[in-house]
């Protein structure tokens, strides 16, 4: 019964921007800009070995005759904003992430079943709440305090393999692939520690990643965080700290999430997509006219009234995904 009260609080709270969203965001967006140098130097040396060996370039998503190009390509003032969990990955990176720490015998039995128990309410809500994301990173931040950063960006290569890279939405990824072929960069924008997100960025081939950040020192984890998770409206302050930095201008950029947590962020750009919407943000979409996509199981799909792509791994989902961006928003 506890815990089923806990879960109704979770879903009571609301959020406003604070100053520690705005440095949880400032922070974010920071780190961000230096891995995505990072990322981009590492592309260029994989873009070259490939080039002098002769490996062609992937052809480009297909279009509709007749239809205009979106995202615009060429240009540099736009980019593409996507969330993590339940709008890329099926599930919560974090929760995965400490499945992979648990069996490296990172922590105990009772720990992964606090994890379990996120996990299971985050699927059978269907969506993330700011209580519930913190008592998620709580648990983290005491589980990684005093490791080393280099020995989590090692590990979670590793379990990015083991548990999440068959996660991964192909609708979702067909998106984010579409703006990297229009020249636009792409930026995961999530509650997850932003080196696990870094990961998953780079995997994908996407620009890099505005995450929470985790105090560390001498290159160790101290278990506090700089400013707050980044989570509702620290996710907007985030990315509006990453469009000054990079010079972009927002009403030409994009922003996708499954969560009306998110709707801060969605509301700054745009073209807002609401992907494997929560009923609370497939309702805000539709009475302000933005793009709706879906690519959960049916079963799931029908329980939020909308209709559902071919399955978690259909092929034709993100073919369709890809077909559908190329359209420009109303």
């Amino acid at each position: 019964m506890l815990i089923v009260m806990a879960a109704f609080g979770w879903l009571s709270r609301r959020r406003r921007a604070t100053a520690r969203s705005v440095a949880a965001g400032e922070a974010a967006a920071e780190a961000a800009r230096k891995t995505s140098q990072e990322l981009e130097h590492a592309a260029q040396a994989e873009a070259e070995a490939a080039l002098a060996q002769g490996v062609a370039k992937a052809g480009e998503p297909a279009k509709e005759d007749g239809e205009p190009d979106f995202p615009v390509h060429g240009d540099v003032h736009a980019a593409a904003f996507f969330d993590l969990d339940n709008t890329i990955m099926q599930g919560a990176a974090l929760y995965h992430f400490g499945r992979g720490l648990y069996k490296r015998k990172f922590f105990r039995t009772r720990d992964l079943a606090r994890f379990a128990w996120q996990q299971a309410y985050f699927r059978l809500a269907g969506a993330e709440h700011s209580g519930h994301m913190e008592d998620a990173q709580s648990s983290a931040l005491s589980i990684v305090q005093g490791h080393r950063v280099a020995d989590l960006m090692e590990m979670g290569e590793e379990i990015y393999d083991e548990y999440m890279a068959e996660r991964i939405w192909p609708g979702t990824r067909a998106l984010a692939e579409a703006h990297l072929e229009a020249g636009q960069k792409v930026w995961l924008v999530t509650a997850a520690p932003v080196e696990t997100a870094t990961i998953i960025a780079r995997r994908l081939g996407l620009t890099g990643a505005l995450g929470t950040v985790a105090e560390s020192v001498g290159g160790v984890y101290t278990g506090r965080l700089v400013g707050e998770v980044l989570h509702g409206p620290a996710k907007a302050e985030a990315v509006r700290a990453l469009a000054a930095a990079e010079a972009l201008e927002l009403g030409r950029c994009a922003a996708y999430s499954d969560s009306a947590n998110d709707i801060p962020m969605l509301s700054l750009v745009g073209h807002p997509y609401a992907i494997n919407p929560d009923a609370r943000l497939r309702k805000h979409a539709r009475e302000h006219g933005w793009r709706l996509r879906d690519y959960r199981t049916g079963r799931k799909a029908a329980r939020v009234g909308i209709p559902a792509a071919a399955g978690v791994g259909a092929v034709a989902g993100g073919a369709a995904a890809a077909a559908a961006l190329q359209r420009r928003r109303r």
